[in-house]
């Protein structure tokens, strides 16, 4: 299956960009906690038009929108 145009352009986008119109929440938030500044959030997604799985993450090490299934 191919992702859509608006999947296409989120994988590129940092972890402070909102998701586009079509992503929406799948689950609740996973909060990391550890010493001070190494605690970070990541949030799942699912597109509604092409279904396209991604996790928003604001981990540093991690890429901010990674594409897990499209």
């Amino acid at each position: 299956m191919s992702i859509c145009d608006l999947c296409d352009g989120q994988q590129g986008k940092s972890s402070r960009s909102k998701p586009h119109d079509q992503l929406v929440k799948v689950g609740e938030a996973r909060l990391y906690r550890g010493v001070q500044p190494r605690g970070f959030e990541e949030q799942d997604y699912q597109c509604q038009c092409c279904a396209a799985k991604f996790t928003q993450s604001s981990n540093k090490n991690d890429l901010a929108w990674t594409l897990w299934q499209g």
